[in-house]
C-alpha cells in the first residue's frame, strides 16, 4: 500500500517534511514501517496551495521518489502553508503520471492509500454512477481517482461530509450486491485549500493507519509517524476528521450490510 502525508499551518519548505525527518516520506518510499508494502517505488506526487493562486500546483513522476533529483530540488525551493505528498505502491494498475496522487479538480485535492476489494468486478458498476461531465475528465485507471470523482458527483464542493459518506455507502452497497468479500480499505485526505478532511475506513474494521501530530508550525497527518517523538496520535478507525485552524471535528463512519 502507498504512503502519504498532508500538512497545514505556517508556510514551510516542502523538503522539511518530505526529506528531513528521521522517517521522512522519501525514507518510507524505501522502507515503510507500517505497511504491507515496504517499498513504494511506483511513482510519486506533490500538490500544494499558495495564497496567490486559487488552484493548487502539482508535480507527478513515475520514477521512485528516492532517486528523483527534480523532486529534491523542487521541495527545497517550494514553500506552502498547505500541501500533500504521496509515494505509490501500485495495486495492479499501470505505473503512469496519470495514476499518481494527489488528484486535483479545480481547488480540490485528494489522495488515497488502500484499495477497493476485487475492483475489476466492481469497476463497471461504479463507473456508471459517474455523470458524463466527470466521467470524461478521468485521466487514469485507478480506483483512487474514481473514488475522488464519485465524491465530486455526490456534492463534495458544497457538502464534503455528506459526499464522503455517500461515496463509501455506494461502494459498499455494490460490494454487497456483487458478493465481494475482499474489503474496501481507505485512508484518504482531501482539501479545498482551506482545511483538510481525513478518512480512516475499512469494510473489515481494519483500516490503514493514519497518524496526526501537532507541531510548532502546524499539523501533520501521515500514514505513519515521521519521527520517534510522542506527539503522534493514531486516528480512530471508521472516522472522518475535519481539520481547520487547529480545530478538529470527528464524525464516526459505519457501513454494515444492512445500511448498505
Amino acid at each position: 500500500m502507498c504512503r502519504w502525508l498532508a500538512y497545514q499551518g505556517k508556510a514551510m519548505y516542502l523538503d522539511q517534511l518530505i526529506y528531513e525527518p528521521e522517517y521522512s516520506l522519501v525514507h518510507q518510499s524505501l522502507e515503510a514501517r507500517k505497511s504491507p508494502s515496504r517499498v513504494n517505488g511506483d511513482g510519486f506526487g506533490l500538490g500544494w496551495y499558495t495564497p496567490e493562486r486559487d488552484t493548487p500546483g502539482q508535480f507527478h513522476e513515475v520514477s521512485p521518489a528516492w532517486s528523483d533529483e527534480n523532486l529534491r530540488s523542487l521541495t527545497h525551493h517550494i514553500t506552502s502553508h498547505r500541501f500533500m505528498a504521496h509515494v505509490r505502491a501500485s495495486t495492479g494498475t499501470q505505473v503512469s503520471r496519470s495514476n499518481c496522487h494527489p488528484f486535483i479538480h479545480q481547488r480540490w485535492m485528494f489522495l488515497h492509500n488502500g484499495q477497493i476489494g476485487e475492483y475489476e468486478r466492481l469497476r463497471w458498476g461504479l463507473d456508471r454512477l459517474l455523470p458524463e461531465y466527470l466521467y470524461v475528465q478521468r485521466k487514469g485507471t485507478t480506483d483512487s481517482e474514481l473514488i475522488f470523482l464519485l465524491m465530486l458527483s455526490y456534492g463534495l464542493e458544497d457538502t464534503p461530509l455528506m459526499a464522503i459518506q455517500e461515496t463509501i455507502h455506494h461502494i459498499e452497497h455494490l460490494r454487497h450486491t456483487k458478493g465481494v468479500e475482499e474489503p474496501f480499505k481507505a485512508s484518504m485526505c482531501l482539501s479545498d485549500g482551506d482545511s483538510l478532511w481525513v478518512v480512516r475506513y475499512s469494510s473489515d474494521d481494519k483500516p490503514p493507519t493514519v497518524f496526526l501530530s501537532y507541531q510548532e508550525q502546524g499539523m501533520i497527518v501521515a500514514s505513519e509517524p515521521l519521527n520517534s517523538d510522542n506527539s503522534w496520535v493514531l486516528l480512530p478507525k471508521q472516522s472522518i476528521h475535519h481539520l481547520k485552524c487547529g480545530e478538529q471535528t470527528l464524525t464516526p463512519l459505519s457501513c454494515t450490510p444492512t445500511m448498505c
